[in-house]
């Protein structure tokens, strides 16, 4: 017997029978990908939950997940956790959501099963956790890393091309006559990829229109908040040639940026032109709407539920290493550059 909602009542809002939804449901028989929309949707509607304490006695799986990001106060992981509930939920799964706050020895318990052992499996966006100890845990339960690859690890990691888009996005503020181009997200700290990729993406459209990279011009942060972002532009302000745009590695990065430009008097775009990075719900919603390149995170929280439960099912990577699947991104250019 289901909680709550049921088969029968999926089943009834889907047109379908009950154990066609609970084949969907498993994902076990046959059904068109058409039923299968169809049921799906009728989950999502109906919010439907298995007994997973039932599915553990019949199939020795619990359907649940787990997703550890490092701050769930952060617009874009708050923004990628909803994706990825509604993708779990599509595969009938129940998705825990966790906060690491970065900390190795946080992502570490949690990838071991040491917080919530009854979870079939982990998506993981790492901060600090070490090869070592990810390869521990790798053996230990089906793990999804979220982000760039820096572990040499038997299971997928879920990213975007970050080099390529941060390489978009400073082409683009270059294309539009500024050349003395900042960034702000920077990080010197262990494992930063993120920062890594970007910053090489940034580097590789300067060389591309004959510029050199100034380390000046890319003040560190310690974190991607607003107020990071606000500090890094009062620093980048205060040069003797401060930068005519600045790109941002987050959002909410940019966020502080632009209200560090406001409260000196300057104009975006006019004085310094704005791109940031996530295209947050928020991002549109800016004084003035904010440039910013867009993950596709409907499509990364697809493959990463998709990729765990693969894992789940017994199967691994093409090879027994690392496998890389990429999401899309897109530059969406508003009004601050």
């Amino acid at each position: 017997m289901e909680h709550g909602i049921g088969l029968g009542e999926v089943a009834a809002r889907a047109g379908v029978s009950v154990r066609t939804v609970s084949n969907v449901v498993r994902d076990t028989g046959r059904f068109s990908e058409a039923t299968r929309e169809r049921v799906l949707r009728a989950v999502a509607e109906l919010g439907y939950r298995p007994n997973t304490a039932a599915r553990r006695l019949r199939t020795g799986r619990s359907g649940v997940l787990l997703l550890a990001v490092p701050e769930l106060s952060m617009p874009y992981f708050a923004e990628l956790a909803g994706h990825l509930l509604r993708q779990a939920a599509g595969h009938g799964c129940t998705l825990l959501v966790e906060a690491t706050g970065g900390r190795p020895e946080a992502e570490l318990d949690i990838v071991l099963g040491r917080t919530d052992p009854m979870v079939d499996g982990v998506i993981l966006s790492p901060l600090a956790l070490d090869d070592t100890a990810v390869t521990e845990s790798a053996a230990r339960r089906p793990l999804v890393l979220l982000g760039e690859q820096v572990h040499d690890l038997p299971c997928a990691h879920v990213t975007i091309d970050n080099t390529a888009a941060a390489r978009e996005a400073t082409a683009h503020l270059l294309g539009r006559g500024r050349r003395r181009v900042a960034v702000v997200g920077r990080q010197t700290i262990p494992f930063a990829a993120t920062s890594a990729t970007r910053l090489n993406g940034y580097r590789q459209a300067l060389a591309a229109a004959g510029l050199g990279y100034d380390e000046r011009l890319a003040p560190p942060v310690a974190e991607y908040h607003r107020a990071d972002g606000a500090s890094a532009m009062r620093t980048l302000l205060d040069l003797p040639e401060p930068p005519d745009a600045v790109f941002c590695f987050a959002d909410a990065l940019a966020a502080g940026a632009m209200h560090a430009v406001r409260e000196r008097g300057l104009r975006v775009p006019e004085d310094v032109a704005v791109v940031g990075f996530d295209d947050v719900d928020e991002a549109r919603y800016a004084a003035p709407p904010l440039t910013t390149i867009a993950p596709a995170k409907e499509e990364l929280a697809r493959l990463a539920v998709a990729a765990l439960l693969d894992r789940v099912a017994g199967a691994a990577p093409t090879g027994g290493g690392p496998s890389i699947l990429l999401a899309g991104h897109a530059l969406v250019v508003r009004e601050s550059s």
